[in-house]
């Protein structure tokens, strides 16, 4: 059996609107063993980066509220510890890589500061070894004459560059847990291969566990052991990426799948995309929600359909309209 290091238990996350509370993560459930990646994939507006954000209590102030759930790390329910405790949490235990590292960076600081600055307040390191640490991990991450670059301020560097002093900043305290959210958006495909390429390195190196937040599914098969699919604030499916990928089993993973383009495909052919569109927050249904975007009436649409095991570790959520079961 593998080790648990992240159990999230009936995550609802919420954001107070002038229409009142409306739920972005609904009941979402699931772990992140030691030394595991685990992708977390859908549409933009699911619900991603909300569950990702949710664990180390980084969501918008004041509107957004975790008001269920369980949140263990290791065991320990971070919705329950001090702030004290979260702060040492966040980048000391779960390091963070933020979607766009221009507005996650600082702009008046120069980047070795901002590096130096989370290894004192995390390793209690004096400004010296803080410095030489920083340049060791820009070097470790691939920039070149790491010494001229820490002295740079963010706008100074490309966007791959910026990427890569995100990555060392989550890494260099070594934590336990990455979170990594969309760490290749808007960056070229070379980049993107040197960035993912990089963070799986460093996770062989240092043993950690990442959690891979994107909506690029050939991203989720090669960096990725497990899973976890999300559609309106919900888990739809989840399991190995062998098992989902080669068996999906829930219409919406399927659109998915079936919406990526292959080679084999005709030339200027038409790609498939799924119908419909996704419903605003707060007209989102009691029950199954793709039920909803494809236009049906029935009682699954008021009913939240119940979470099946097909296979040992494959969850599906088993509404009759869009799981065969």
């Amino acid at each position: 059996m593998s080790e648990r290091l992240l159990e999230i238990h009936d995550l609802v996350a919420s954001f107070q609107t002038e229409d009142g509370w409306v739920r972005a993560v609904d009941k979402v459930s699931f772990n992140v063993d030691v030394g595991k990646s685990v992708g977390l994939v859908g549409e933009s507006g699911c619900g991603k980066t909300v569950t990702a954000m949710s664990i180390v209590d980084l969501l918008p102030k004041p509107s957004g509220h975790v008001l269920e759930g369980e949140i263990l790390l290791k065991g320990e329910d971070l919705r329950k510890v001090t702030d004290k405790r979260l702060q040492a949490v966040r980048g000391g235990e779960v390091g963070v890589i933020f979607q766009e590292p221009m507005t996650a960076l600082n702009p008046v600081q120069r980047v070795g500061k901002q590096l130096v600055e989370v290894l004192r307040i995390h390793k209690k390191l004096s400004g010296r070894k803080a410095l030489q640490l920083a340049i060791e991990w820009l070097d470790k991450v691939g920039i070149p004459d790491p010494e001229q670059r820490a002295m740079a301020y963010p706008h100074q560097l490309s966007g791959g560059m910026r990427q890569r002093v995100m990555i060392a900043m989550a890494l260099c305290c070594e934590p336990k847990l990455v979170i990594a959210d969309e760490p290749t958006t808007a960056l070229d495909v070379t980049v993107q291969a040197q960035i993912l390429n990089l963070l799986e390195n460093m996770r062989r190196e240092l043993g950690m566990s990442v959690l891979l937040i994107t909506h690029d599914l050939g991203v989720i098969a090669e960096q990725c052991e497990e899973v976890v699919v999300m559609y309106a604030g919900r888990i739809v499916e989840k399991g190995t990426v062998q098992d989902v990928f080669t068996r999906p089993a829930h219409a919406y993973t399927k659109g998915l799948l079936s919406s990526i383009p292959r080679l084999e495909n005709a030339h200027k052919s038409e790609l498939n995309t799924i119908p419909g569109q996704v419903a605003a927050i707060k007209d989102f249904v009691p029950g199954c929600r793709f039920c909803q975007r494809m236009g049906r009436r029935n009682t699954m649409v008021r009913r939240r359909p119940p979470y099946t095991e097909i296979a040992d570790g494959h969850w599906v959520e088993a509404c009759r309209e869009c799981y065969e079961g």
